[in-house]
């Protein structure tokens, strides 16, 4: 998972940092609000902690993150300010949770999951999960489709479970690199390009089976579940075959055309 820290205090970024990625989190630290702000256009994150800012008040900050973004994020307020009216006037703004520092480690990170667990679907205790036909199991590294196994490698695997964990929305390419690859580093566009394209061959991601897994113009990559199998299948007979999909990310919306590619 990866989550996006607001804080200018370097003692306490450097507290909240390590007890998250001690858990195995992916933490990056922000400054100022508008950095944030900047960083959140160009990239996915799957959980902010923010802070009151010189530059933007929380309340200003948290009303950009549930307008401005194409997607629900989820959002916790860790900072030193407890009166009652600041922390009802953030939970009423659409905050996840609110926490007053300082907070120990444990808790810190007992909070983080549970906003998390609430947030993302997570494999049981059987390591197995279904997202319509697929299963996959988290333990063995295996993928099935209606029953039949479907030979993935692990990257392919661990590729195709983000993808189905965050159905609907769009995952950058720093995200995609950091999740699958465990680096940020940039890998070859082509490389994240071919493992996409053989998840769309091998599981059958096509508009005509109800899936469509394409490109984010300029950003990453997005699998959607068509609402009809059928429908999309009209879809895409009234489109040209080679069509291009396109989004536009711009001040914070995003004004999508997205057209997947034909079977």
């Amino acid at each position: 998972m990866r989550i996006a820290l607001l804080e200018d205090d370097p003692a306490q970024a450097v507290f909240a940092i390590e007890a998250l990625t001690t858990v195995g989190y992916i933490c990056r630290q922000f400054l100022r609000g508008r950095e944030l702000v900047h960083e959140l256009r160009r990239q996915t994150y799957d959980l902010l902690m923010l802070d009151w800012m010189p530059d933007m008040s929380g309340d200003e900050l948290l009303r950009w993150v549930r307008q401005g973004l194409h997607a629900h994020v989820p959002v916790i307020f860790v900072t030193d300010r407890g009166y009652e009216y600041e922390v009802a006037s953030i939970l009423d703004a659409g905050a996840d949770d609110y926490i007053v520092k300082p907070v120990p480690a444990v808790v810190l990170v007992a909070r983080v999951v549970s906003v998390l667990r609430r947030a993302y679907p997570t494999s049981p205790a059987n390591g197995r999960t279904t997202f319509g036909e697929y299963e996959f199991d988290s333990r063995v590294k295996q993928v099935w489709k209606s029953g039949v196994h479907i030979p993935l490698t692990q990257r392919e695997f661990a590729l195709a479970l983000l993808l189905f964990q965050n159905l609907g929305r769009p995952l950058s390419r720093e995200h995609i690199l950091e999740v699958v690859w465990s680096q940020r580093a940039e890998v070859l566009s082509r490389t994240m390009d071919t493992h996409i394209s053989w998840l769309r061959t091998k599981l059958e991601l096509r508009q005509k089976n109800g899936y469509c897994l394409a490109p984010v113009y300029g950003y990453g990559y997005r699998l959607e579940q068509t609402s009809d199998a059928s429908a999309a299948r009209e879809i895409e007979l009234a489109q040209p075959a080679r069509e291009t999909n396109v989004r536009h990310i711009d001040q914070g919306r995003s004004r999508r055309d997205t057209v997947c590619a034909s079977a």
